[in-house]
């Protein structure tokens, strides 16, 4: 039998088509065999190569129309903004070329596209993208992509409300209604989810990420969702406060010094989120306890099919 052909160095770390692997001496026979993974028709890539999401991006542009850009929530993700599924891959173009591959999704748009590149990929912008998925995220999810292309400094508030108030899109009217609720200084997904949750249940919206002061103007605290006028605060914490100990002392450091200047902190960590209905009532204790007077927590359906 004889030997098999070396694998170009050219091919080790990628994606590539058979006309390539052709190209550089490979066989049928080679890429047949177990040396070889198959990602598409055509298109294959080493076997011990891990798969990454770039990687599956890079082979599919492979077997696509020239001009093809992500978008939709594969965009998305593309930008650091991992909300929605990323698979199926999906893509658009502007040309009438039909493709239909396994994992792959193609939406043929009307009118010229506008690319973008990000690590070296051809993408639809962060603001065409924000308006593509409104045609497919919830409206809870909508708003928490918003945010978090505002936190990564990808687009601003004002950048979408102009690009979605000039456009005429499907999807456009969601998007409109879900930038109403978008807002600056946003740091996390569960931030914004916990925020929507209170003021979907009626109670005021508190402010996002600002600094809290002792009586004499000093320093004390950056807090994650904030009711000055009642002195409330309220804050998530994720895993990595919990798993971290000198996380957890500064936290409780912290704490003791906003209490001790009259303030009361809600501390909402991700086992508080398997029962979601009880965190607006316990926002609302705090804030009656501190002066509030308005209207206990309403969390009708709707409230329940966008957070149960």
């Amino acid at each position: 039998m004889p030997a098999a052909i070396e694998i170009p160095h050219a091919l080790r770390d990628r994606p590539f088509t058979s006309t390539e692997a052709f190209a550089l001496g490979l066989g049928p026979m080679s890429l047949r065999g177990k040396r070889f993974r198959r990602l598409f028709r055509d298109v294959y890539v080493c076997r011990d190569i891990e798969m990454t999401f770039i990687l599956w991006l890079r082979a599919a542009l492979l077997v696509l129309p020239a001009g093809a850009a992500i978008s939709h929530t594969t965009a998305l993700w593309l930008y650091g903004v991992e909300v929605g599924a990323w698979w199926p891959l999906q893509f658009s173009t502007d040309n009438g070329s039909q493709t239909r591959k396994p994992g792959v999704s193609v939406h043929r748009r009307r009118g010229r596209l506008s690319r973008h590149s990000r690590q070296g990929l051809p993408v639809l912008g962060p603001d065409r993208t924000f308006v593509d998925c409104a045609t497919q995220l919830g409206f809870v999810d909508l708003v928490i992509a918003a945010d978090w292309l505002i936190h990564l400094n990808i687009t601003t508030v004002e950048q979408l409300v102009s690009y979605a108030g000039a456009r005429h899109l499907d999807g456009v009217k969601r998007a409109r209604r879900a930038l109403s609720f978008v807002r600056e200084g946003a740091e996390s997904p569960k931030e914004t989810l916990i925020r929507l949750m209170l003021v979907f249940a009626r109670l005021p919206e508190p402010e996002c990420n600002k600094r809290i002061s002792d009586p004499n103007g000093r320093f004390i605290a950056r807090g994650d969702l904030i009711y000055f006028r009642w002195k409330v605060l309220v804050e998530y914490d994720g895993w990595q406060h919990e798993r971290n100990a000198k996380q957890r002392q500064r936290d409780r450091e912290r704490r003791e010094q906003l209490e001790a200047t009259g303030w009361r902190v809600v501390v909402i960590t991700s086992e508080d989120l398997k029962r979601k209905k009880e965190i607006p009532w316990r926002v609302y204790d705090a804030l009656r306890d501190h002066g509030y007077d308005g209207a206990p927590p309403h969390t009708n359906a709707m409230w329940s099919k966008w957070f149960c």
